[in-house]
């Protein structure tokens, strides 16, 4: 299953860890999203981060 991950709130003031795996995710920007396949690593980084990212189910 493949998911859109976006940046909805920023990083900055965050900590150092959030925002390395924000980075890690790929995103820099607000509002900007990626694709990418959903796997058990991933929705742990996407859990750590969850009150800075949207997520949503792509078909």
């Amino acid at each position: 299953m493949k998911v859109r991950i976006t940046l909805v709130r920023s990083p900055i003031g965050r900590k150092p860890a959030q925002r390395r795996t924000v980075e890690a995710l790929g995103l820099r920007k607000i509002r900007q999203s990626v694709e990418k396949e959903l796997n058990a690593p991933l929705q742990g980084m996407i859990d750590r981060v969850s009150h800075l990212v949207e997520v949503e189910e792509v078909q």
